[in-house]
């Protein structure tokens, strides 16, 4: 499986520690080399923009020296330069220190960045800059910017240059995310070893513009530790689980998803699930629901079985249904419910049935979730892999937490709870978080906005059920569903934009989606 790690500043600290401490790579050749793969950034923007200045902002610590580096090549390549020092040269690291001092050798144009009179200089600079290079702070950074600091990227961001942020952009926190205040607004990001989770999360990752993750000769596995835990869902990792199918295949090669749920007004939940399980691939789609309500889903997806439920006075799921879900439980792969359930005083009862009858997996989505909000201990005791799928607002109910906690650290909300209820969380949003029982994290960015409209979630819970159907395991089936959730999404934009798309537009983006794969596998 292949990875690609996201780090916290703390993790990526230990990992240029490790790098120059164990294996003996001096700090200043990491900084030479970070300062030469953001010079090939540089110079791929600059086409076409020749003799035009570029204009270096640096700070005092190490990423200030990366700028020095940026300066140093830019003018053996022939570029006008203006390196500006928000600081003294005598507050310098000492790598930084060594590479400033190059500079004066070289006789480059070095400027103080402290007063009101430094800023008319740079104002004058900036008119005549094509581009502008932030080496102001690193991953180092956290908190807000001070007066001074905040004149000067307000500059920045008025000049509407392009700008090259050399790790990450100043005024960004790099384990958040979080800005208070104000911040670069780069247009590129060259980030060394791995990426930063902040420039991954919002509000961090609209500052970061287009992201490069640059090899600065670090050791290969520090890279790839395996206490780092933290991962991006790439095409690579989801590759191998969409493997070609074998010529022999028939429907029940690839699973039978059972997905429960229903209720008067909701019975499209049940169909966007049941439609989704079937277009990522299931073999077979049964949908249990209220007897009353049977016909219609008939009728509206014939790819489907469906089985008639016992119900309630009010058109829900009756405890009378629990012997006929028993059954349904030992004859499908995977069961998944909530979509379309509704709040009702028996839902905790079907699900605790199905948690604690089944030796199959289960997906809990929707009033799932919130059935399970009531008595989460029915988690425990149980024989079977669950996969959880709330969003915020559920996840919130399952916690105790407030929404806004939830947001201000998701990945290790998501993480704790999974580990702490051995499941497969799902924290839907901007940035979906897939956690493993084991502690490991998945961060997506497939995905836009146009995704935040109802049923999104019900088809998403149908391409879990529909993936582990097919044999994935349950946390790679989770992982797998939603970067393609998040495809489809961007797939359907591209043709109806994202104002109007709705979920039943993912859908029938999926064959599509699917198919690219298989033509990558072939």
């Amino acid at each position: 499986m292949i990875l690609m790690k996201v780090v916290r500043a703390e993790e990526m600290r230990a990992i240029d520690n490790r790098a120059i401490n164990e294996y003996g790579i001096p700090g200043v050749v990491l900084m030479e080399n970070a300062g030469i793969r953001t010079v090939e950034i540089i110079e791929e923007i600059l086409t076409g923009l020749s003799n035009q200045q570029v204009v270096i902002l640096a700070g005092r610590g190490n990423n200030g020296g990366d700028g020095f580096v940026v300066a140093r090549h830019l003018m053996n390549a022939g570029i006008p330069v203006s390196v500006f020092l928000l600081g003294e040269p005598e507050q310098l690291t000492p790598d930084a220190k060594v590479n400033y001092q190059i500079l004066e050798r070289m006789r480059a144009p070095l400027y103080p960045l402290q007063t009101e009179e430094d800023l008319d200089r740079l104002t004058l600079a900036l008119l005549k800059a094509g581009l502008i290079v932030d080496a102001i702070y690193g991953i180092g950074f956290k908190g807000s910017l001070n007066e001074f600091e905040t004149q000067v990227v307000k500059m920045v961001n008025w000049s509407r240059l392009p700008v090259v942020a050399v790790d990450i952009a100043s005024g960004i926190e790099a384990d958040s995310g979080r800005v208070h205040g104000i911040a670069v607004q780069a247009s590129h990001t060259v980030t060394f070893g791995l990426p930063k989770l902040g420039q991954l999360l919002e509000p961090g990752r609209s500052y970061t513009g287009t992201l490069t993750v640059a090899d600065i000769s670090l050791p290969r596995d520090l890279l790839t530790a395996s206490e780092l835990k933290t991962n991006l869902i790439t095409d690579e990792l989801v590759q191998p689980f969409l493997a070609p199918r074998p010529a022999e295949s028939h429907k029940g090669t690839y699973g039978h998803a059972l997905i429960i749920g229903g209720s008067i007004g909701m019975t499209g939940a049940v169909i966007m699930a049941a439609y989704a399980a079937l277009r990522v691939g299931a073999g077979l789609v049964t949908a249990a629901l209220p007897e009353s309500l049977q016909g219609g889903v008939e009728n509206e997806i014939v790819e489907v079985m469906t089985v008639p439920l016992a119900e309630t006075a009010q058109g829900t799921i009756a405890r009378e249904a629990l012997p006929a879900i028993e059954n349904l439980l030992g004859t499908t792969s995977v069961c998944a419910i909530g979509p379309g359930m509704s709040r009702y005083q028996e839902a905790p009862a079907v699900l605790y049935q199905v948690l604690h009858s089944s030796g199959i997996p289960v997906v809990i989505d929707a009033d799932g979730l919130n059935a399970l909000s009531q008595d989460i201990s029915m988690l425990n005791n149980r024989q079977i892999p669950v996969v959880l799928t709330p969003h915020p607002g559920e996840m919130a109910r399952l916690t105790g937490l407030s929404v806004e906690e939830i947001q201000a650290d998701r990945l290790e909300i998501a993480r704790s709870f999974a580990q702490k209820w051995g499941v497969t969380l799902v924290l839907k949003g901007n940035g979906t978080v897939v956690a493993y029982p084991s502690g490991e994290a998945f961060l997506n960015l497939s995905g836009n906005p146009g995704m935040a409209t109802a049923g999104s979630g019900d088809v998403l819970c149908g391409m879990i059920a529909g993936l582990i159907a097919q044999g994935l395991r349950p946390q790679d089936a989770a992982m797998a569903a939603v970067y393609l959730h998040g495809l489809a999404g961007d797939h359907a934009a591209q043709v109806k934009g994202q104002r109007g798309l709705i979920a039943g537009d993912l859908i029938q983006a999926l064959p599509e989606v699917l198919r690219n794969y298989e033509s990558a596998a072939g």
